[in-house]
């Protein structure tokens, strides 16, 4: 019988990577990344990413697997994490799903809606009538039609025209079309410090970033990759953009970074309280988080075997 699936989740900046390379490795564990930032090549300072060295010692998957111009979306991350999880049990093997992407893991273990893929013209023609009509507009004619699902997407644009692409598209809301269920059972584990302990270690991670040369990275990137439209949403970058453009200076964008950073831990804890499923929340850090999470594998193992 397939053992349930481990999940390492948590908000950002909750030591989750180091944790998990440490425990994969005491394990023999696989690593199955399920943050949205770490799929792209060559986002490296900016997302936190592991190390060359860190890769080389632990396998990793579905880390550096799409270039800063491609699109992912959830369906996408579905298809690469399923069949990664897949190749990890058929070699004996036990994977770690690590990430702090929350609707990343609420759809691998509670599955997603069956939606058609994208249709060039019809989002063309949807992001087109954003810039005309607003976010707030597009934003009523959802909840008029599906108030679940305006209450899930809220006003994220990209979420937001998804959601309409699937409506005009199909006729019927995102939350009435058919289900596609998950292919494992997940097991979760949250790493739950108090907020105000992240404040600082975010604001140190910004800086530390920028000193280790997020600025040329990014310059890197906007050049060989003039149109970045996924990853270029992803907060750190952002701001760098901003800078390069002359909008801020560079003690701005390192504040305009860390304060992004914390909005995305906040909306971070607000999404884990809710997280469904086996769940166990693990409200340390530090070696005493480590400690927690190495009697929670023993118990996990126990279990298993």
């Amino acid at each position: 019988m397939t053992p349930a699936i481990p999940v390492l989740a948590g908000p950002t900046a909750t030591g989750k990577s180091a944790l998990a390379l440490r425990l994969a490795e005491e394990r023999g564990l696989e690593i199955v990344n399920a943050d949205a930032t770490l799929v792209y090549q060559g986002l490296d300072i900016g997302t936190a990413k592991p190390t060359k060295d860190e890769l080389a010692r632990v396998p990793h998957h579905l880390v550096d697997v799409l270039l800063p111009s491609e699109e992912m979306s959830v369906v996408r991350f579905l298809d690469l994490a399923e069949a990664a999880i897949a190749d990890v049990l058929s070699r004996g093997k036990l994977p770690l799903v690590v990430g702090g992407t929350g609707y990343y893991i609420r759809a691998l273990s509670q599955g997603i809606p069956k939606v058609p893929p994208p249709e060039p013209g019809l989002m063309a023609a949807l992001e087109a009538e954003l810039e005309a009509r607003g976010v707030d507009a597009l934003f009523q004619e959802l909840a008029g039609a599906s108030p679940e699902d305006a209450a899930r997407v809220g006003r994220n644009p990209r979420r937001l025209l998804r959601a309409l692409f699937i409506l005009r598209q199909t006729g019927t809301p995102p939350a009435r079309l058919p289900w596609r269920r998950p292919r494992f059972a997940y097991k979760k584990l949250i790493l739950w410090p108090e907020r105000e302990a992240l404040l600082p270690i975010i604001q140190s991670r910004a800086r530390a970033q920028f000193e280790a040369g997020l600025v040329e990275e990014v310059r890197g990137l906007l050049a060989a990759y003039p149109e970045m439209p996924t990853a270029l949403q992803t907060i750190g970058y952002k701001e760098v953009v901003r800078h390069l453009e002359g909008e801020l200076t560079l003690e701005e964008a390192i504040e305009a970074d860390w304060r992004a950073v914390w909005r995305y831990a906040r909306r971070q804890y607000t999404w884990f309280r809710r997280e469904p499923g086996d769940v166990t929340y693990l409200p340390r850090r530090g070696e005493a988080a480590w400690e927690g999470l190495s009697d929670w594998f023993s118990l996990y193992f126990q279990a298993l075997y």
